[in-house]
């Protein structure tokens, strides 16, 4: 069946300014780092992909290697997109993708290069069957490349017109720092940085977002929920087909310690008088900071995709609950 968007996909959306410049992006923008590989159900992430749309986000985030396999979810996101963005649509979207964790072997496929950013890009372009991408990314920074090395090549890919602005991804506030005075004296400011970020993960406090701010660049957190830790998912213990659970992930069950599991309930139970999922408080808290420009959401189904939107219906905190928070938060 042919796709037509809703007519009402922007009524509801909150559209934030992307640091100082002309972009606005959705609160919450889908990431398609897991379930839209090829390993994955193509038909229920096709489902994902339009009714995020439909609901006013129009931000889609990629990487060269997502999948899995690797570069899967870019072949898959550009099938979708010649099957229902064709024409006009594509000017309504916000597509980034990334380069700077191993994608092929040999000294050319990792890293910060210009070598391989270049050519990680022009790879990217064809799995997804587009001219540009709106954002593209260092993933990391690369401690044997010269900053200014991957720093120029991002301002070379602006220039070649395969990617109408850049941004940086992992960086630390003091690398990030001069990464974007290179970028500005280029005369391609940085327009975004994509942190790991959540209650549980705060290190982009510690001076981040401070320059961020100072150089009027966006921010836009990723894996706002802990890998799933900051959900109901985990308040009884590990679910057997939780992503704690497998051994090859990036949540641990090491993670999920007896003082980590007191947390979450706590957290909870705030959640729950504030009547929100701990997942959508864990959105809205992350929302609270104006520096925040949108955060990046990974969802399996239509029903969560829904759940983390909600988030959208009561975003503002009360002193007593901020207070509240931290408390569990540091204790």
């Amino acid at each position: 069946m042919a796709y037509t968007p809703s007519s009402t996909r922007y009524d509801s959306m909150t559209y934030n300014r992307c640091g100082k410049s002309g972009i606005l992006l959705p609160a919450l923008s889908l990431g398609l780092w897991h379930n839209f590989g090829g390993v994955d159900d193509f038909k229920n992430a096709r489902r994902i992909i339009r009714h995020a749309f439909d609901k006013g986000i129009t931000h889609f985030d990629l990487a060269n290697n997502y999948g899995p396999p690797p570069g899967s979810a870019e072949e898959n996101f550009g099938a979708m997109l010649k099957k229902d963005f064709s024409g006009n649509l594509r000017d309504e979207l916000i597509i980034s993708t990334k380069a700077g964790y191993l994608m092929w072997p040999g000294p050319y496929g990792n890293w910060g290069s210009r070598k391989y950013l270049m050519s990680s890009l022009d790879q990217s372009l064809k799995r997804m069957r587009l001219n540009y991408v709106d954002i593209f990314y260092s993933h990391r920074p690369d401690p044997e490349t010269p900053l200014e090395e991957t720093m120029m090549a991002l301002h070379d890919i602006v220039k070649s017109g395969k990617a109408l602005y850049v941004g940086i991804s992992n960086y630390q506030a003091t690398e990030a720092k001069e990464a974007l005075e290179m970028l500005k004296k280029a005369g391609t400011p940085c327009l975004i940085h994509q942190p790991k970020y959540s209650m549980f993960e705060r290190w982009v406090e510690n001076g981040l977002l401070d320059v961020l701010e100072e150089y009027g660049v966006g921010c836009i957190p990723f894996s706002p929920l802990a890998q799933g830790m900051l959900t109901d998912r985990y308040i009884k213990g590990i679910p057997a087909d939780s992503r704690a659970s497998k051994e090859h992930g990036f949540l641990k069950k090491n993670d999920i310690t007896p003082e980590r599991m007191e947390k979450i309930k706590r957290l909870n139970e705030i959640a729950t008088r504030r009547n929100q999922s701990l997942a959508q408080m864990a959105l809205s808290w992350l929302l609270k900071d104006k520096r925040i420009t949108t955060v990046l959401i990974g969802v399996s189904s239509v029903n969560q995709l829904d759940n983390n939107l909600a988030c959208l219906d009561n975003r503002l905190f009360s002193s007593e609950e901020l207070n509240e928070i931290e408390l569990i938060l540091k204790g």
